[in-house]
């Protein structure tokens, strides 16, 4: 997430900070799409999937906005309900429609705390992460107690490789969110750098002892266990704490990548099929899916190729870099073509540090054949933070070979 799925002690903020976790929406984003606000209820922009009880809330939401255009709390409303749609659909144009109700709080004099930190997180999803750093810093000089804007904050210097920041930022959360999502947000930030044992029997204590969080939190706090636990390299338990996840039946994009890949590690190819087939929106997913048909050799996989070949050249073309990550995957696994994934994975390494963006770059770098050059960067950082990760061991092991 992540990946989507912060809560705080009350109600309407523990609303709004289910969307702090969007986990930069490149796992499970498509294209990001542009602003544009219809000129009438009547506009058809393109049929969407039906969303039951959410959608008809939107469509409540924009006549309320629409009839009152002053009222900046059902604006507000209106833009974290796109974004939790966002994120739960894996569909960037929500994210649109978001930006568009957003904008015209944005043209104020002194835009508040609350938009500021929406904002943020609008150019957190497109992994504008200094511009949205910028927001943040805004938004917290007026209202220190934020909780959204400590929580997007910590996420974003996690991603970044900036564990001591991330991690003062969590502190605030100690007074300002309940104790789960405190918890995660620390023992996430912990378990990168060298405390993941400690860090686990943490989340997984407090996880135990919450009763009453709402599901989208409890979620969240199940989705980074299991991602501690393979961490470990305890498959068995991710798998479990992924399943709990998955049996509170909150649609999440991030969760369904994060499976997907799960699945993929473990060559169980067929089950990514059966999960993934019919989530073919989302860029993120669609290579998942790819992945798994090039395994089996299935008769879809032609499409599906070309499919992400239109989709990543036309993200090149609009100048959105927030699928470097996946493109590079695409091409080392799909396509094959190690220098080209190289050069992709560099410049996501120069945006986020995560351990799946370190993987790629250290596969890539070995099928180049400029292994140790061209990724010494990313084998130092690794070094340096003690970011413990079994899945990057045999990846290590082989430069040490090298050098040796």
């Amino acid at each position: 997430m992540p990946t989507g799925k912060w809560a705080v002690r009350n109600c309407p903020v523990k609303y709004s900070l289910i969307i702090g976790l969007a986990l930069c929406g490149s796992i499970y984003s498509s294209a990001y799409a542009q602003p544009y606000t219809p000129k009438t209820d009547n506009e058809i922009l393109e049929q969407l999937p039906a969303h039951g009880e959410s959608w008809f809330e939107i469509r409540a939401l924009r006549k309320l906005v629409e009839s009152n255009p002053n009222d900046f709390p059902k604006a507000l409303q209106l833009v974290k309900r796109y974004i939790e749609l966002g994120r739960a659909e894996s569909d960037p144009r929500y994210y649109g429609y978001a930006e568009a109700a957003l904008t015209p709080w944005m043209k104020t004099a002194y835009p508040s705390a609350e938009a500021l930190t929406l904002r943020a997180t609008l150019f957190q999803n497109r992994h504008e992460f200094p511009a949205a750093l910028e927001q943040l810093n805004k938004a917290l000089a007026q209202q220190p107690r934020l909780a959204q804007a400590w929580l997007t904050r910590a996420l974003i210097q996690e991603v970044q490789g900036n564990y001591t920041a991330a991690l003062n930022s969590c502190l605030p959360l100690l007074k300002l969110a309940s104790p789960l999502t405190a918890t995660v947000c620390m023992t996430s930030t912990l378990s990168l750098s060298g405390q993941l044992d400690s860090a686990y029997q943490q989340l997984n204590q407090a996880i135990q002892i919450a009763q009453t969080e709402p599901p989208q939190e409890k979620q969240w706090a199940l989705i980074t266990l299991a991602e501690m636990a393979e961490r470990k390299g305890d498959a068995e338990v991710a798998e479990q704490q992924y399943r709990k996840a998955f049996d509170l039946e909150q649609r999440n994009g991030y969760l369904l990548a994060t499976y997907a890949d799960f699945l993929l590690n473990h060559k169980r190819y067929n089950e990514v099929i059966k999960l993934l087939q019919n989530e073919t929106r989302a860029d993120g997913l669609l290579l998942r899916l790819t992945m798994a048909e090039q395994q089996l050799n299935l008769p879809e996989l032609g499409s599906h190729k070309e499919t992400l070949e239109a989709r990543f050249a036309a993200s090149r073309m609009r100048g959105d870099s927030s699928h470097q990550g996946d493109e590079a995957r695409f091409m080392l696994h799909v396509l094959n073509k190690p220098e080209l994934a190289l050069e992709l994975a560099h410049k996501n390494w120069s945006v986020q540090h995560e351990s799946r963006d370190a993987r790629i770059l250290l596969e890539a770098a070995l099928a180049s054949g400029t292994a140790q050059h061209e990724a010494q960067a990313t084998l130092d950082f690794l070094t340096q933070s003690r970011l413990q990760d079994a899945r990057l061991q045999p990846l290590i092991e082989q430069f040490k070979r090298i050098d040796s």
